[in-house]
């Protein structure tokens, strides 16, 4: 048996995995699917030469975060292709708010709020590795700046209630900004909300929202290579049902759900904390739905062509009614749809002239809705003749997305629900949240801190504890990562 074993073979998992092999450990790496990724996988799910993200598929954290930045995607063959334009609002009458990777670009199309704009994300693009190390952290220590700390802080404050408003005078700009918060999943006028929009929104002007070249599971197979390279070995296919399975390991890791935790380790935990993983909440649901275009989608305001990613909804309020009616239990006429556009930079998504199309629309908790139909009308809303395009399309339900991965309980991408309670406290209210009350046994997955993203950090943290309860390896895992052995 290897010193290290990992169940899941999502980033986190796969950080965490690099992570050990990198520290001399034997690693081996089990995940269920025949093909490894968890979210961050690519597949042809419409026709043929479509390349197509089955989840994740713009990567506004890859260039951000600590664990990337130290691994070196770009060393390891993976190409980031950077759109002009982040991400794009559109919103009805021919407008359309655009966070371009220039700040000065961007302030300048938002007319009278661009000086607001600027006041709100201009100190923080400026220190946005210090924001990333607030955000990314374990949400337990003291952050290194504490004045830029503060400053974001304030900031999500001030999103996340009813001041939002204050700062601005026009509509473009405050729907710009609720288009990125409800990434969360959840009305974007809450504080988690509001953390997750302003960590985006500064990464649009540091660095973009890139896409990898020929699709999300570029990241994942430069993971696993390093895995293999190092000696260890990663197993798809195979599906572990008892933690039992690893007794030999003195140290599994877990990138689990923790209703998965609960299904391969619930005979081992301690009542009450299987009590407390029982009563952790799951939160609103993505309807996946994927389209083969003949062509461009004919977007009403030219620019956004230019948008690696699009919010499709309309202004801050609709997008406060339909997420709350998300949250409710309830499907919306005019949901939130978030669209990504990959051949704005990657010719190799679709054959010569073609196009692929992502999107995935908020829907209840174990919707098993087809909400393609409603997908394509706010597409037309702000294109009119995307539908003449569309040469095929996939749909994904929210019900269905457990059976390609189990960490989506009832559609949720998330891996919870994104409630302040469960920001701060991911799975369950303990000083170490990775720990679990098994010796050797860790939790790695979204579920815990910092939560949901490509970025790697919360296997990396969860390893840290590994590393230095089971091994006595004390060696920051971002420093084991920097030099290449």
């Amino acid at each position: 048996m290897a010193d290290v074993v990992v169940v899941g073979s999502g980033p986190n998992g796969l950080a965490a995995a690099v992570v050990a092999a990198r520290a001399g450990l034997s690693v081996q790496v089990y995940e269920a699917e025949t093909t490894v990724g968890g979210g961050c996988r690519t597949g042809a799910v419409t026709l043929p030469g479509f390349h197509h993200d089955i989840c994740a598929g713009a990567h506004p954290m890859a260039l951000a975060s600590p664990f990337f930045r130290a691994f070196d995607l770009a060393a390891h063959g993976v190409e980031l292709l950077t759109p002009e334009v982040s991400y794009a609002h559109p919103l009805d009458r021919g407008r359309a708010g655009l966070a371009w990777r220039d700040l000065d670009r961007t302030v300048d199309g938002l007319g009278v709020d661009g000086r607001a704009w600027r006041g709100l994300f201009g100190p923080l693009v400026e220190h946005w590795e210090s924001v990333v190390a607030v955000a990314m952290s374990d949400l337990r220590a003291l952050p290194p700046d504490l004045p830029t700390a503060v400053r974001f802080g304030l900031r999500v404050f001030e999103q996340g209630t009813p001041l939002w408003n204050l700062r601005f005078r026009d509509d473009i700009a405050p729907a710009l900004l609720a288009g990125v918060a409800t990434h969360a999943i959840t009305p974007p006028r809450a504080i988690p909300a509001a953390g997750a929009g302003m960590l985006l929104s500064t990464l649009a002007h540091a660095g973009g929202w890139v896409l990898p070249r020929g699709g999300s599971q570029a990241i994942v197979d430069a993971l696993v290579a390093e895995i293999v390279r190092l000696g260890g070995r990663v197993f798809p296919g195979h599906r572990v049902d008892s933690i039992d399975e690893f007794a030999g390991a003195r140290a599994v890791l877990l990138d689990l759900a923790p209703a998965e935790l609960l299904r391969v380790g619930g005979h081992r935990l301690p009542h009450r904390y299987a009590d407390r993983l029982r009563k952790f909440r799951y939160g609103g649901a993505a309807c996946k739905v994927d389209f083969a275009l003949s062509g461009p989608v004919p977007w009403k305001v030219e620019d956004c062509a230019r948008a690696g990613t699009m919010h499709l909804i309309g202004d801050r309020a609709e997008a406060m009614t339909a997420e709350r009616a998300v949250a409710a239990g309830r499907h919306v006429d005019l949901p939130y749809v978030l669209a990504i556009q990959p051949g704005v930079v990657d010719a190799t998504r679709a054959p010569e002239g073609k196009h692929t199309f992502y999107t995935y629309a908020h829907v209840p908790q174990g919707s098993s809705r087809d909400v393609s139909a409603t997908v394509i009308a706010q597409v037309e809303r702000f294109a009119p003749g995307f539908r003449d395009l569309i040469l095929a399309h996939h749909v994904r339900t929210a019900a269905e997305m457990p059976f390609h991965n189990a960490n989506y309980i009832g559609g949720d991408i998330s891996a919870g629900a994104m409630t302040l309670r469960q920001f701060l406290f991911r799975p369950a209210p303990r000083w170490n949240p990775y720990a679990t009350p098994l010796p050797g046994v860790y939790l790695c997955s979204s579920a815990t801190p910092p939560g949901p993203g490509v970025h790697g950090m919360n296997g990396v943290h969860a390893v840290r504890h590994a590393l230095r309860d089971r091994f006595g390896i004390d060696t920051d895992p971002l420093d084991l990562l920097t030099t290449r052995s």
